[in-house]
């Protein structure tokens, strides 16, 4: 199919993605975001070797690279923070490294402004408060009174996917697992040069993402998923790490700005079924959340555009196009999302312990598979 009218609902990292793969196969684009900022939280995100790949196809990955930091391997501590192993990473675009770190900031900046350049009209501040599909299109009337015709529409909307809720209603709804996560930007020490991971109770993460500053992540069991207030919440996290090993303790001194700790209860989501409907077909977290214990969420939502793009462009019809997607898709977004929430039950005590050693070996082995 060839110059299509594509609506993507979401204007987050899938959906911009989608845009960009989307309007490098002729189509012509609309973006709606119920942000009218368009703003994302400003700590980071790990991204590996298939995310570059994928960047490498979208034409992005310069861009990409001054705006990250790459390295090469994982390094793996223990609860005390002995250094226990060293994980490679592959290469897989020659000339480039393996892995990056890059704030989420940064990583919308790239995103967004290729998403315009790439000729997509983008509206903010616009939800989609009807979608009609007949069968030869959709028809989608907008929250601020207008409304589109189009070929087919991306629901690229995240976990909470109000696309999802309207055309796949009795799809799975995402579930808390018992953890959270939270994140905080901190100075960079000098040797630190990769992602460094402290297993425990308590779960912590050093990423790179700049010359000058990393972000730290801790995940931490959170029975009853309570809700912390922001006033005190920098305090809150320094009291998640008395138990972690000496360096992370000290390092916590340094987490003393409310505005600056970022903390999301951790839930997932597998949607087995149908991942459309008619013209209407979801990505990203919409189908397929994932807890970030493999930091592959945002590169399964980045290879799904790719692939949609892809499948769109040899198909006759929208409902083949879906059909060829979900089935290159499934088997390794339920990888991602089943062995993530392993590593989080492992952590909580709901199941056998994980070592992050070989889980972390063998996502890289998949994930360097071909799309």
């Amino acid at each position: 199919m060839q110059n299509l009218t594509i609506l993507i609902i979401g204007g987050g990292i899938g959906g911009m993605t989608a845009a960009i793969a989307l309007g490098r196969e002729g189509h012509t684009v609309t973006v709606i975001e119920k942000d009218p900022e368009w703003a994302v939280y400003g700590v980071g995100i790990i991204q590996q070797g298939n995310v570059l790949r994928a960047m490498h196809q979208l034409g992005l990955l310069d861009a990409y690279m001054e705006a990250s930091v790459g390295f090469d391997f994982v390094a793996i501590h223990a609860p005390d923070g002995t250094q226990v192993a060293k994980v490679p990473s592959p290469r897989l675009v020659e000339g480039y490294p393996a892995n990056v770190g890059i704030g989420r900031p940064a990583l919308h900046k790239v995103l967004s402004e290729r998403t315009l350049a790439s000729g997509a009209e983008v509206r903010l501040g616009v939800n989609a408060s009807e979608i009609i599909d007949d069968g030869e299109g959709v028809t989608v009337r907008f929250s601020d009174g207008s409304e589109g015709r189009y070929d087919i529409v991306v629901g690229a909307d995240g976990v909470y996917s109000d696309t999802r809720q309207k055309v796949l209603p009795e799809a799975e709804k995402p579930e808390f697992t018992g953890q959270a996560v939270w994140r905080y930007n901190l100075p960079r020490p000098a040797d630190l040069d990769s992602l460094h991971v402290y297993n425990g109770p308590t779960g912590v993460g050093l990423v790179p993402m700049s010359a000058d500053l990393m972000y730290m992540y801790v995940t931490t069991p959170e029975p009853g998923n309570p809700w912390y207030d922001k006033e005190g919440l920098a305090q809150t996290m320094r009291g998640k790490l008395a138990n972690t090993s000496p360096q992370i303790r000290e390092l916590a001194e340094q987490i003393t700005d409310d505005d600056g700790v970022v903390y999301r209860p951790l839930e997932g989501m597998l949607v087995r079924g149908d991942w459309s409907k008619g013209c209407v077909v979801l990505l990203g977290d919409a189908v397929h959340a994932t807890t970030p214990h493999l930091g592959q969420g945002a590169g399964m939502a980045i290879e799904d555009s790719i692939v949609l793009a892809e499948e769109l462009a040899k198909a006759n019809t929208p409902e083949e196009a879906f059909a060829a997607y979900r089935e290159r898709r499934f088997e390794r977004c339920r990888y991602i999302v089943e062995s993530s929430l392993a590593i989080c039950h492992g952590q909580l005590g709901k199941g056998p312990p994980v070592d992050n050693h070989k889980a972390t070996a063998e996502m890289f082995e998949v994930t360097a598979q071909p799309i």
